[in-house]
């Protein structure tokens, strides 16, 4: 019975091997911070849609909350700099932590951006405003 199992395995067609992209491989913020995450944190994902002019509250994020940009343009402003910078479809974006910051949309059309976040247990959100 084991040889029939091995002839099967080493008859059957190779499957095609699935395509790999990186998109990121770093131990830094957006900003050079290195990224301080929780023990045993839980992840939590999002998928946030801003609409043309959708501008968030200034605010901070005190654990490390990583984006991909799915469609659309977010410009991302570090108020404590005042710079700003844009994410494009496609791109990764590990975010700043503890750096008052706001995100828009000044496009034409919707950004959405799939959002994953590592918060201590019992933590909701990943979210501080900023007075």
């Amino acid at each position: 019975m084991r040889y029939a199992a091995l002839l099967l395995l080493f008859t059957m067609p190779a499957l095609a091997a699935p395509s790999v992209v990186p998109l990121a491989n770093t131990d830094k913020t957006v900003i050079g911070q290195t990224i301080t995450a929780p023990d045993h944190p839980t992840v939590i994902s999002t998928l946030i849609t801003f609409q043309p002019g959708d501008k968030t509250a200034v605010h901070k994020h005190p654990w490390p909350h990583y984006g991909y940009m799915l469609e659309g343009v977010l410009t991302v402003t570090n108020t404590e700099t005042g710079k700003s910078f844009d994410v494009k479809p496609g791109e990764f974006l590990v975010e700043m932590q503890n750096t008052a910051h706001f995100g828009e949309n000044r496009g034409t059309v919707p950004a959405k951006m799939l959002i994953v976040d590592t918060v201590p247990a019992g933590v909701t959100s990943n979210s501080v405003a900023v007075p």
